[in-house]
């Protein structure tokens, strides 16, 4: 038999690996076939580029934990011994992930030796490694996560939302709007209607009676079509919570977003009991035992779930899982990322029923975009890539120009 050309290798895999969950059968049993499943096991990680990823925001975004400026992150490449390429980006926020650009640089380069020689298909062996990272740095957990899934996609030439199970190339997302004046908040949402998005993402979390004017400002200006959906950020105590969620009632406010201190699991569930507004945990979900505990609490109405909180895909599946297990319905997040992590994103989204909502339009925040491919957006309406793998590579130009690790 003739030795296969690299471009055949490549085919033959992305069948090897899809033909290697099935028992053997008269049709998969050719020479060939069994080569590629022995091609398909024998894959393994050659090496991983580790990069700083810093890109500065259009201007200045505030919510209730401070100002933000720009999204400083980390980009990393899974190098195969078969030439396939994975890419993950890190895109932590010190004041809800806990981790930083720096301890996430660190703990890659220990990722890197420890899966240096390892099957990159085996993701739920390699979380094993990964994830022991998850508590003190889930952003760099979740970048390797989706580079080992961008790889497995690649490999059995599917799109990660189609491996996942999943058929929804479209989903709507929200634009959001950050802290300011009512009246340049109201400028805001007008604008991100005017773009065609139905749905708002509004962030207050100060002063109750003030963010009720800001909100009174936003209806007003757009309408009563388009969704409201708040997002406090952690900053009232229970009793603002209730008092300013009273008064925005009759505003028409889809949701609620983490309106009290993550921690407080008890206050969570007296604002959820109390309040005409439905709540959704955010910064108090991370991983699929707090989304048990959240359950178990009664503490909330929603989930949202974000790639950077909860190590990466195969642990927002889980999530998912369990939130569809107790009738509680879920959005997919962001922090900061490019339209890498956000692709990574909204493949889950494109694989699971139980995600009802989107909240994945930070890249429109960055001052450039530095994705060749990946998931679009157009008139509030996001299109999945239906290439293999996750469909997103980064600007051969602008990787050059990366500081390298």
């Amino acid at each position: 038999m003739r030795p296969f050309t690299r471009t055949e290798f490549l085919k033959m895999l992305g069948a090897g690996a899809l033909a290697s969950a099935f028992p053997a059968r008269a049709g998969l049993a050719s020479p060939r076939m069994e080569s590629a499943k022995a091609a398909a096991k024998a894959l393994r990680i050659r090496d991983v580029e580790i990069y700083y990823w810093d890109i500065p925001f259009k201007e200045p975004l505030t919510i209730a934990l401070g100002t933000i400026t720009e999204t400083n992150g980390v980009l990393i490449r899974v190098l195969t011994d078969a030439g396939i390429v994975g890419l993950g980006e890190s895109c932590p926020f010190a004041p809800v992930t806990g981790d930083t650009q720096q301890t996430n640089i660190d703990v890659a380069r220990d990722l890197r030796e420890s899966l240096k020689g390892k099957d990159p298909l085996a993701i739920e062996s390699a979380g094993r490694t990964i994830g022991t990272f998850g508590r003190s740095n889930p952003c760099i957990v979740a970048a390797f996560d989706m580079a080992l899934y961008d790889i497995l996609g690649q490999a059995a030439g599917l799109p990660v939302f189609r491996l996942l199970g999943g058929d929804r190339t479209t989903f709507e997302t929200d634009a959001t709007t950050g802290i300011d004046t009512p009246e340049k908040m109201a400028r805001s949402a007008r604008e991100h209607v005017a773009a065609g998005f139905r749905a708002l993402k509004v962030k207050i979390g100060q002063d109750p009676d003030t963010d009720v004017a800001r909100l009174q400002a936003i209806r007003d200006a757009v309408g009563p079509g388009p969704a409201l959906r708040l997002d406090a950020n952690q900053g009232y105590t229970v009793p603002q919570a209730l008092y300013a969620l009273r008064r925005m009632e009759k505003l028409d406010i889809q949701f609620c977003e983490q309106p009290v201190v993550r921690t407080d699991i008890s206050g969570l569930r007296q604002v959820r009991e109390a309040s005409p507004i439905a709540i959704m945990a955010d910064e108090s979900l991370f991983s699929p035992v707090d989304a048990i505990r959240l359950v178990k609490e009664e503490a909330c109405d929603y989930f949202n779930i974000k790639l950077m909180k909860c190590g990466g895909i195969a642990n927002a599946v889980k999530i998912s899982t369990i939130g569809e297990a107790a009738n509680i319905r879920c959005m997919l997040g962001c922090n900061s990322e490019t339209r890498l992590g956000l692709t990574a994103a909204g493949h889950v989204l494109g694989a699971q029923s139980n995600i009802f909502y989107a909240d994945l339009d930070a890249f429109l925040a960055l001052g450039i975009d530095p994705i060749a491919g990946g998931m679009t957006v157009k008139n509030g309406t996001a299109t999945l890539p239906e290439t293999p793998g996750l469909g997103a590579v980064v600007d051969p130009a602008f990787l050059k120009k990366l500081k390298k690790a």
